[in-house]
Order: structure tokens, then C-alpha cells, then sequence
């Protein structure tokens, strides 16, 4: 009882506060990008045993602050599907951050990138946020910025992942763990329903099979990483893709095509840069 009558007492606080603060909400948006910019800065100065803790902790962050920044309409579902873009995308980047030489001039461009799409990207969930109870006009930008920026934290990380040459197997659970979240996320994007729907979960599950497998597969192909890397991206943003399209009742056979046209150029790409030699 005691515990409870405090958590009323901080919340009615809190709401106090909320009504008062003078801040917009896309002012808060700029302090919370702030925020994290400034941490994924600093974990530049952690020391290796230190760096990846701070990943987590920067991705736990991320959640919050957006949780925060996003506080007003959140409900059910939407404090995961609305979250998880958020603290992928900052995980992404900071491992990804690691990887560069260690030295300013190269990392600090990553670091406004990634200020401008977190910024974008508060902004996109946002208006998810209110689409999800009511017609908004920019509803349809927003699915353009959440799918690039989809696309990109999965190449972040798949290129991150492979670039550790880890087992084929190891590659593959690695990809499925960071698959399965970001295909929920954006698909439940495409309809905005007040639950997770059938179609939604059966479609996640394909495409996370299928990326599995591809990276496993791949895993063994005697290539760059990066290029590894691209292909399994392209390979996401085809299924991802073609799901998009048939919960929006537009998959034509002819989408189909297009999207099999890019993954087939990218995959021609690839086996013109394969080291034959090191295979054999």
C-alpha cells in the first residue's frame, strides 16, 4: 500500500509538471536527440571493456527518452512497435561507430547523421503515434523516412555482424534476432492497427525465416562483408517490401518483378566481385 500510494504521488507530480513544462513537443524531440548525440560521443572516450556495455546502456536510453518524448498517446503494443525502430537505430549506429577509424574527422559525420535521422525519426513515430487514432496528411512521408531508416539500421547492423566473421550459424541468429523486431515494427507501420494482426505476425515470421537463411548461405560466400552486407539489405527490403504491398491490397504482379529486378541486379553485383580463387 505504501508503495503504491508513493507511484500516485510521483505520477500526479509528473502530471503536474507535464501540464506546466514549457517545452513543445518538438523541442523535446531536439533536447532528446541532443541527449543521445552527446552520449554516442562519448562512448568514443569509453575503453574496449567498456564500449559495448555503453551500447546497451544507449539503447536503453534511447527507449526511454522516446517513451518520454512520445508519452502523450502511447498504449497496448505501440510502447513496443513505436519503441523499437528508436533504440535499434541507436544500437546500429554506436556499433557500427566502433568499427570506423578512431579518429574525429571520420566519426563525426556518422554523428550528425545520425543526429538528423533520430530527430526524423521521433518525428515519423510521432506521427504514427497520432495516425493510429485518426487521418494525418503526412502519413505517407512518414512511411518513406521509417522504411529508409529501417533499411538502414538493418545494413548497420548486418554489416556490423558479419564483419566479426563469426559460424554461419551464429551469423544467422544474429541476423533473425535483429530481423524478426525491425520486420514487426515497420509492417505494423503499413496498417496501424490497434493490435498485431494475424497477417502482420505470419509476414514477420517469413521474412525472418528467409533472412536466416540467406545469411547463413552467405555466410560461407567468399566476398566482401559490405557488399554480404548489401545484399542481405536488399534481400529485406524486397520481402519487406512485398509485405508492405499485399496489407495494402497493391501487390501486382508486376511489383513483384520490380522488387525481384533490384535484388537480382544486387546479386549480379556479387558474383562479379566474388574471389573465385578463394573459394577453390
Amino acid at each position: 500500500m505504501m508503495v503504491q500510494a508513493i507511484w500516485a504521488r510521483i505520477v500526479k507530480r509528473f502530471k503536474r509538471w507535464d501540464r506546466t513544462q514549457p517545452f513543445t513537443k518538438r523541442q523535446q524531440f531536439v533536447i532528446i536527440t541532443g541527449v543521445l548525440t552527446a552520449v554516442l560521443m562519448l562512448t568514443q572516450l569509453a575503453s574496449l571493456d567498456f564500449r559495448y556495455p555503453m551500447v546497451g546502456v544507449l539503447a536503453l536510453a534511447s527507449y526511454v527518452l522516446c517513451a518520454f518524448g512520445l508519452r502523450d498517446d502511447l498504449v497496448g503494443h505501440e510502447w513496443l512497435t513505436l519503441l523499437i525502430l528508436p533504440s535499434f537505430f541507436t544500437a546500429a549506429v554506436a556499433v557500427f561507430y566502433f568499427l570506423l577509424p578512431t579518429r574525429w574527422l571520420t566519426r563525426l559525420p556518422i554523428v550528425a547523421l545520425y543526429a538528423v535521422g533520430m530527430y526524423a525519426l521521433l518525428l515519423t513515430e510521432n506521427i504514427y503515434n497520432v495516425a493510429a487514432a485518426r487521418t494525418i496528411a503526412l502519413l505517407r512521408a512518414a512511411h518513406s523516412v521509417g522504411f529508409l531508416l529501417t533499411l538502414t539500421t538493418f545494413f548497420l547492423l548486418a554489416q556490423t555482424i558479419l564483419a566479426y566473421r563469426f559460424s554461419g550459424w551464429l551469423n544467422a541468429v544474429l541476423v533473425g534476432v535483429v530481423t524478426y523486431p525491425l520486420t514487426i515494427q515497420i509492417l505494423w507501420s503499413t496498417t496501424l492497427e490497434s493490435q498485431i494482426g494475424k497477417s502482420v505476425k505470419e509476414l514477420t515470421l517469413i521474412v525472418t525465416l528467409v533472412c536466416i537463411e540467406i545469411a547463413w548461405i552467405f555466410s560461407f560466400w567468399p566476398v566482401r562483408t559490405t557488399l554480404l552486407a548489401l545484399f542481405l539489405t536488399t534481400g529485406f527490403y524486397g520481402l519487406v517490401g512485398m509485405g508492405q504491398q499485399y496489407l495494402s491490397d497493391r501487390l501486382y504482379k508486376r511489383t513483384v518483378w520490380e522488387f525481384f529486378g533490384v535484388v537480382a541486379i544486387v546479386f549480379a553485383i556479387l558474383l562479379l566481385t566474388t574471389n573465385w580463387r578463394t573459394a577453390i
